[in-house]
């Protein structure tokens, strides 16, 4: 199995530097990641630099989910749910362990205007069942043979077995219909493993900060190692830049004006106690809110996941959530819901700015989430906007046009194409337990490793033969074991206590201490792993507390 340990990341830089490449991704999030796989495959030589670590923009902090848009339906934007829903049926395939379908529960009320976001509102609401049936129908239809389940309208009953947390009073029908749930950063992560299966070089921590050119194109990028201090010079025949809303920024180290717009919109997630929002397998769609969006609720980890909000503008560099965005959020839940949820109930919070295309006379929440490819300055090729279900076609897009600017013919090797973790899915836990030391691993613990790791689960499960002390929990009220900080170090590439407590598991997120308490055991562990020093865990430590209240909390 190919690792990606900090010696790794060192001499991907190396490497690059010495050697050149075909392709350099400029970008860690799960758009570059799907442009450096589908590079790879295509046999580019391939190298990725992510100026923080991967995914911790706005792949980290998304609603959870591989689904069409059903928003966009109102929109007229059938398109773009049609290329969103073919590629959620691909993930299915590509990462069952990781892609799983999720039913959703839709509920219609006696004051309801404009659900989904609908055009108009019927005189008195008449007839706005039929259209939502009508939307859903539609729905089904677009993902053709790759639909999960045909949508159904609900009984009473059924809304109360499959969300009894939702408020009766003044239903008037409900709908079932079906989308996929994922893990936002593990997607990123099987797409970058894949990519190094591949050949790719990857180095998060390593940020561009300028560009040579010749004759008027891209020769060179300039690149520094942000854990080191040192600068490479990466000669590189195609620049791909997949940095979300920096592409404009990006674009502009070129010394040359931007060509494209960014509207920044910064999201924000809630992660409340299931305990005081009680919910089932199936998610909770709130069909309106006072701006015209959707609002999700969702079943994520043994925790409920509430959002999300569309705000525009702000310090992209410092997503924060509010006071006024966690005010939205539960001031639009408790219309729906019986149990009335307060701050006091907010374990955590996510806030991230998702990029969308610019269009004048358009606020953010009336923008398509349709992506751009286009050729930037000095022969930059820019991808940006889209969404995680769609990522792997826009990488898709990306290679096509490197191909044809080369001459080459051009077959995309991922459409079908399982990704890293899914070769040995699914999993045999007894024929595990009985080549693995696995110990005393709980049920929930199982079920955590499994669908994190999927395929790869054996080399988590190898770890505890070094040491019985990686089986055991790092947090009794959490399924993750200390294991899988290892793991997080050798073959994910984690290089600090962040990384680790907020991406490669999510204890920053799921824990009331958001992590706090076992940071010293963690920062130990890494500490083996990457040759810290005391100075530097004791440092980790206290970065990572230090950070805490303004990552997962709400800023004063």
């Amino acid at each position: 199995m190919n690792t990606l340990s900090h010696i790794d990341r060192a001499a991907a830089l190396e490497s690059m530097a010495a050697d050149g490449i075909d392709v350099l991704v400029i970008g860690g999030g799960i758009t570059g990641a799907a442009v450096a796989y589908e590079a790879a495959v295509a046999g580019f030589t391939v190298g990725l630099v992510e100026k923080g670590d991967y995914a911790s923009g706005t792949s980290s902090k998304s609603t959870k989910l591989a689904h069409g848009g059903i928003r966009y339906l109102p929109q007229m934007d059938f398109a773009l749910v049609h290329e969103a829903l073919v590629e959620r049926g691909r993930l299915f395939h590509n990462a069952p362990w990781l892609v799983k379908p999720i039913e959703f529960v839709l509920p219609l009320y006696d004051w309801s205007k404009k659900p989904l976001g609908v055009p108009f509102a019927p005189p008195g609401g008449a007839g706005l069942p039929a259209m939502v049936d009508g939307g859903l129908e539609l729905y089904d239809t677009l993902a053709g043979r790759l639909n999960v389940h045909h949508h159904s309208r609900l009984s009473v009953d059924d809304v109360v077995a499959r969300a009894p947390s939702l408020s009766l009073q003044g239903l008037r029908t409900a709908f079932a219909y079906f989308d996929g749930r994922t893990d936002d950063v593990r997607l990123t992560l099987a797409n970058l493993r894949s990519a190094l299966a591949g050949g790719a070089k990857l180095a998060n921590y390593a940020s561009v900060i300028g560009f040579e050119t010749s004759d008027g194109a891209i020769t060179t990028a300039l690149v520094q190692d942000l854990l080191t201090g040192a600068d490479y010079a990466i000669r590189a025949r195609h620049i791909v830049n997949a940095t979300g809303v920096h592409a404009a920024a990006i674009e502009a180290l070129t010394g040359m004006p931007s060509q494209i717009a960014i509207s920044a919109a910064k999201g924000v997630h809630l992660l409340v106690s299931a305990n005081r929002l009680p919910v089932t397998d199936a998610a909770l769609v709130l069909p309106e809110t006072d701006d015209g969006r959707l609002m999700f609720i969702i079943p994520w980890r043994g925790a409920v996941l509430i959002g999300t909000t569309d705000t525009e503008g702000g310090d992209v560099d410092s997503p924060a959530t509010t006071r006024d965005d966690v005010r939205y959020l539960l001031d639009h839940c408790n219309r729906y819901l019986t149990p009335q949820l307060t701050e006091a109930d907010v374990i955590s919070t996510m806030a991230g700015y998702r990029p969308l295309i610019t269009r004048t006379g358009k606020s953010s929440r009336r923008l398509s989430r349709s992506h751009l490819l286009h050729d930037g300055p000095c022969g930059m090729v820019t991808i940006t906007g889209g969404k995680l279900t769609t990522s792997r076609i826009m990488a898709e897009q990306t290679v096509a046009h490197i191909a044809r600017r080369d001459g080459r013919r051009f077959r995309s090797g991922t459409r079908d194409r399982v990704l890293d973790g899914g070769e040995r899915w699914p999993l045999d836990w007894d024929a595990l337990a009985a080549r693995y030391p696995i110990g005393d691993l709980t049920a929930d613990a199982r079920e955590h490793i499994a669908e994190s790791y999927g395929g790869n689960t054996p080399e988590l499960l190898r770890l505890f033969s070094e040491s019985s002390a990686f089986a055991l929990p790092l947090d009794r009220l959490l399924p993750y074991v200390a294991g899988e900080v290892v793991y997080a170090c050798r073959y994910e590439g984690a290089q600090t206590l962040e990384d680790v407590l907020e991406r490669r598991t999510r204890i920053a997120l799921e824990s009331h201490d958001h992590g706090t308490g076992i940071a010293p055991t963690v920062a130990a562990i890494m500490a083996t792993e990457l040759n810290w020093d005391e100075n530097l865990a004791q440092r980790e430590v206290g970065t990572f507390a230090a950070n805490c209240r303004v990552r997962y909390g709400v800023a004063e």
